[in-house]
């Protein structure tokens, strides 16, 4: 039984690794499209 608690434990440090990087890649999202376009850079000013 020793196994499958450590195989449980390395499947668990898996998933928070992916769902930390999915969370971080849904703020990244949202800032480039919703936040950035809110401030343009200066050569597309009018």
């Amino acid at each position: 039984m020793l196994a499958a608690e450590i195989w449980h434990w390395w499947l668990g440090l898996i998933l928070v690794g992916a769902g930390g990087l999915a969370l971080l890649q849904v703020i990244v999202g949202y800032l480039r499209k919703v936040v950035q376009p809110q401030y343009p850079k200066r050569r597309q000013r009018p």
